[in-house]
């Protein structure tokens, strides 16, 4: 009893400064979990938004046959063109002709693409190329409608910027560019019929004969 009353006070700090202690280890605590749990809920809730976004694809098979380096049935997806088919057929042979085909269609289930050579082509009925409705990949009347629809936008465009559509413009159109003669022209008109449309304007630096000089010059007048 002596003891305790000779040393009361010095216990009741120490029991206070233990008390303290604890108090501000299980708030430290708390606030800790508390922001693990909100950064947690945030990262979830980022994925789950992300994984919405995605654009949803489904599997298909396709039917690639004709003018192509190997002739099969591929599997890939809906959110492929028929262009990705082709390729994945291992390309075009040195006779195909794509004039008759929309290569940005995108793909469906148990699809039909037939790439015919430049000889077939040329027995197709003329003006206008006909083609065999058993072919899914070909261009229909409601993609000329589109198509043309598109040109008059591009038009439009051209007027307001005064930029040339790499992806619509005419071997004249084309010509008005700085470095871009007949030759060039028609390379580039090849290359988006045979590959697609451009996706963004240094996609024309593919095209055979315009390297990083030809590019500065005209990159600041074209757009897609």
């Amino acid at each position: 009893m002596k003891f305790l009353n000779k040393h009361k006070g010095k216990i009741f700090i120490l029991i206070f400064i233990t008390f303290t202690a604890f108090t501000i280890y299980d708030t430290y605590s708390m606030e800790t979990e508390t922001d693990s749990d909100i950064k947690t809920k945030s990262e979830i809730t980022k994925k789950e938004t992300t994984k919405e976004e995605k654009p949803k694809e489904n599997k298909v098979l396709v039917d690639v046959k004709g003018e192509v380096n190997t002739p099969s049935v591929y599997e890939l997806t809906t959110n492929n063109t028929v262009i990705d088919a082709i390729n994945k057929a291992g390309g075009l042979t040195k006779i195909a002709d794509t004039s008759n085909l929309n290569l940005s269609k995108k793909l469906t289930d148990e699809m039909v693409i037939i790439v015919y050579s430049k000889e077939e082509i040329k027995k197709m009925e003329e003006p206008k190329i006909e083609c065999p409705p058993c072919n899914d990949a070909c261009i229909k009347e409601e993609d000329e409608t589109a198509k043309l629809n598109e040109e008059k936008q591009s038009e439009t465009k051209t007027e307001i910027t005064g930029k040339i559509n790499i992806n619509s413009a005419t071997s004249e159109q084309l010509q008005t560019l700085d470095g871009i003669g007949e030759a060039k022209a028609k390379s580039i008109i090849e290359y988006r019929e045979k590959n697609g449309n451009f996706q963004n304007i240094e996609d024309i630096k593919n095209v055979s004969g315009i390297g990083d000089s030809v590019y500065a010059k005209i990159k600041d007048n074209i757009t897609v």
